[in-house]
């Protein structure tokens, strides 16, 4: 299994990494964007890598060994960023990232239940550890949780009737594996549909989300992430979904605006000032090389900003 990190260049060029910084991937996964900060740290540089996949550290630890800074390794959620330096006994940090989509790892293990391409048990936990996973969405969620899931995380036009075969088709059976999600929905979109994108592959974007709790904490994570970082220090969040850039775009302009006086006032009395600076108007996108040879990559957005 290869994984390849999205935006990878881009992400470590805009970091702007000093050599004896203080570094946090707060979606290590393969390791790839971890690698590239470490490289750039010297002895005296310090990563944190937190993931909430018990899979991902052995794999870290061996693709960083040869690396000089020194390494934390945290099993944990970004979310939770100011707990977890608390408990490392660090303040702030120069730098951070966060790559908000799913690691080539686990899509490619067909036991994690991600995949629409293969069968498998129907899972989608980040975390191992919690008991809530997609087999207990599908068979327990009601039409209309169903609905709003699918239309609202997945922005699937056949949201409706695609939960509609999802109530009919678990009345005769439980739904258990992948490939039986699949046909389900493969049944509910007109065959028409069926040629651009895969027919599954919004329905499995949204259950994802929805099991792992991905956009409701996301607001108040990046506003934590940015509170950690040092004067100068910059944050680079790479999204996959339109909603998730939409929330990580919003927080970026809010803390970048500064005055929140109304329009018509004459001058500013609120005395907010920017806290931080937008390095970028547009997203950063994956160039065309890029998504030729990583075609998950197409939807990679990565907006960075350094604060102030």
């Amino acid at each position: 299994m290869k994984h390849i990190s999205v935006l990878y260049q881009e992400t470590i060029d805009m970091l702007n990494i000093k050599e004896d910084g203080i570094y946090v991937d707060g979606t290590m996964g393969g390791a790839g964007h971890s690698l590239g900060i470490c490289e750039k740290l010297s002895e005296e540089g310090y990563f944190i890598g937190i993931d909430q996949d018990d899979f991902v550290f052995d794999r870290a630890e061996e693709r960083l060994k040869g690396t000089d800074c020194k390494k934390e390794f945290v099993r944990g959620n970004f979310h939770d960023i100011k707990d977890i330096l608390m408990d490392i006994g660090i303040d702030k940090i120069d730098g951070m990232m966060a790559d908000l989509g799913v690691s080539s790892f686990q899509i490619d293990d067909e036991t994690r239940g991600f995949s629409f391409k293969k069968d498998g048990p129907l899972d989608m936990r980040m975390d191992k550890s919690k008991s809530f996973s997609a087999k207990e969405l599908v068979n327990t969620y009601s039409y209309e949780d169903l609905r709003r899931v699918i239309s609202e995380y997945g922005e699937e036009q056949f949201a409706g009737n695609i939960a509609k075969h999802i109530l009919k088709n678990r009345e005769e059976k439980p739904i258990e594996t992948t490939y039986e999600l699949v046909e389900i929905i493969k049944n509910a979109i007109p065959k028409k549909f069926h040629q651009k994108k895969h027919p599954a592959k919004k329905t499995f974007q949204a259950i994802r989300i929805e099991v792992n709790d991905e956009i409701d904490a996301l607001k108040q994570s990046v506003e934590d992430m940015i509170d950690v970082l040092n004067k100068g220090g910059r944050l680079a969040v790479i999204t996959f979904h339109s909603l998730e850039d939409r929330i990580v775009k919003k927080v970026f302009s809010e803390y970048a605006k500064g005055c929140t006086c109304p329009k018509e006032f004459p001058v500013c009395v609120c005395g907010n000032t920017p806290k931080v600076k937008v390095l970028a108007r547009k997203p950063v996108l994956p160039t065309e090389e890029e998504i030729e040879e990583n075609p998950r990559s197409r939807s990679a957005k990565l907006r960075v900003i350094e604060k102030l």
